[in-house]
């Protein structure tokens, strides 16, 4: 989490906020199943997954998309501060079975995509990938700033 303000005037279009290194394991998705209450088999069986022609047991697409957002909210230091936050899902993220390790490493940046000083608001575009591919397309949170 954030140890200093973000104030508007220290923002520009093109700034980076940060990166972090998602490590999912399979535990992440039975925990995140149980939270969520989606106990869809592509989810957390690997025959089911691969009989309906994916690669395998993939991460919920709302689990990837709530863990990229955590870059956002360390941030600003305040998860109240998102005011939106949206996302296309363009593929899925496997994640292998490897006896609680990560079986996927998402990797995530964030850069100022926009700002609005008369809102007080900045827009972070983010980019979310998986072995280079993008896994989250247009993810964009918009969050007040001081």
């Amino acid at each position: 989490m954030t140890t200093q303000k973000v104030e508007m005037a220290d923002l520009a279009v093109g700034t980076e906020i940060g990166s972090r290194t998602l490590e999912i394991s399979r535990a992440d998705l039975v925990k995140y199943a149980g939270a969520s209450g989606d106990f869809n088999p592509i989810h957390w069986n690997e025959r089911f997954a691969r009989e309906v022609e994916l690669p395998g047991v993939i991460a919920h697409g709302m689990f990837t998309m709530g863990a990229a957002v955590q870059l956002v909210t360390d941030w600003i230091g305040d998860p109240g501060a998102v005011v939106s936050y949206g996302t296309r899902f363009t593929k899925p993220v496997p994640v292998a079975d490897l006896d609680g390790a990560p079986g996927a490493v998402v990797e995530v940046v964030g850069v100022v995509g926009a700002l609005d000083a008369e809102a007080g608001t900045a827009r972070v575009d983010l980019t979310v990938t998986l072995d280079g591919q993008k896994v989250l397309m247009k993810a964009q949170a918009t969050v007040r700033v001081t």
